[in-house]
């Protein structure tokens, strides 16, 4: 090296004095930016379906074709102002296509195993019924009965195909489990002994007739339900077949996570889990990526008589060997063809459902 000249190093806080300006500097050389608002071209939006600009809080602009709906106009009805972009019905493709799932395709997306498939025609409606009479009989104040599936194999993976097609049509993937991300509430966080008053314990026999629902699902052997897609409703579902008083329908599944952090969340599914007596561990359940059946049962308008009487399901937390669960519940006899319904609302907070069909 040259030793007549010495190279002058800096110091580390003077290179990120040279890399590095303050915000107060560039705030101070940076150029202006307006942004012109036209602001008139929406104070003159009125509702493509009522022809109406009153209630112009409630509003929704289409970003695509720039026309303006009342939530309450659409149909079905937006319940809550959607985060993000928002397409109005003929900018989106509703009504939904139906996607046909062959056998193979079936058992395939609700992970039954195909060496069961001789199973799903094995066990015959005749065996519940026995089962079902058994558990009964096994404790007079018994609540809760198994649901009999149809007895035809074609009816039963048309009722799964149309619950396949529903889910893949939102890009959810089918759980009949809650699931606990490592993002979100974990396993240990449900707990029931956290229940705010304390929550009624689910029976032995209850269990059983869970235990034995969920089991008879892992073999392909379904509620008989359809999902049906409806021009007000949406998605919803409907009996396939009769269905008992007291029958187990479902069980409420999703992620779970803390209420904490969904505080903002738009999706107009979420299910309370567990009311803590310390308000950050609450839980609930957010079918909006994973679910079952339970995400299309809909809810009624509680505040008209007309659709009280529609309601023909409960929605009943439950601690099942001390963890949280809810289960949907039929609260009377169900004919074929008729829709299932639920009130949304617990004692906890009340739901906007005056908007419900």
């Amino acid at each position: 090296m040259n030793g007549n000249k010495s190279i002058s190093v800096p110091s580390p806080s003077k290179q990120r004095l040279q890399k590095y300006r303050s915000i107060t500097d560039i705030l101070n050389t940076a150029n202006s930016v307006v942004v012109d608002y036209d602001y008139d071209d929406y104070n003159d939006a009125v509702c493509d379906q009522c022809g109406s600009g009153d209630r112009d809080n409630q509003l929704l602009l289409c970003d695509k074709c720039d026309k303006a709906y009342h939530m309450t106009c659409l149909r079905p009805i937006v319940v809550r102002v959607p985060i993000g972009h928002w397409f109005c019905p003929a900018c989106s493709d509703h009504p939904p296509a139906v996607k046909s799932f062959t056998q193979t395709k079936i058992f395939d997306f609700f992970k039954i195993k195909k060496c069961t498939a001789s199973a799903v025609k094995r066990i015959s409606p005749q065996d519940s019924r026995k089962r079902r009479r058994r558990i009964v009989h096994h404790k007079k104040r018994r609540r809760l009965l198994p649901f009999t599936p149809s007895e035809d194999t074609e009816r039963r993976l048309e009722q799964m195909g149309s619950l396949a097609s529903a889910l893949t049509s939102l890009n959810m993937e089918y759980s009949d489990d809650l699931t606990y991300s490592f993002d979100m509430a974990p396993r240990r966080a449900n707990l029931a002994a956290y229940e705010k008053g304390g929550m009624q314990v689910l029976s032995k026999e209850d269990t059983e007739t869970l235990e034995y629902c969920s089991a008879m699902l892992k073999r392909g052997e379904c509620p008989p339900l359809l999902v049906i897609f409806d021009s007000c409703e949406g998605y919803t579902v409907q009996a396939d077949g009769p269905i008992k008083d007291m029958t187990l329908i479902t069980e409420y599944v999703g992620d779970v996570d803390y209420i904490k952090n969904r505080e903002h969340d738009d999706c107009d599914s979420m299910m309370t889990l567990l009311l803590a007596s310390n308000p950050a561990k609450s839980l609930v359940i957010c079918p909006d990526k994973r679910g079952n059946i339970a995400r299309f049962i809909n809810g009624i308008n509680n505040f008209t008589p007309e659709s009280k009487k529609k309601q023909n399901l409960k929605c009943v937390r439950y601690s099942v060997n001390g963890e949280c669960r809810v289960l949907l519940v039929a609260t009377r006899d169900i004919a074929k063809g008729e829709r299932l319904y639920y009130d949304y609302n617990g004692y906890e907070h009340e739901y906007p459902t005056h908007h419900f069909i």
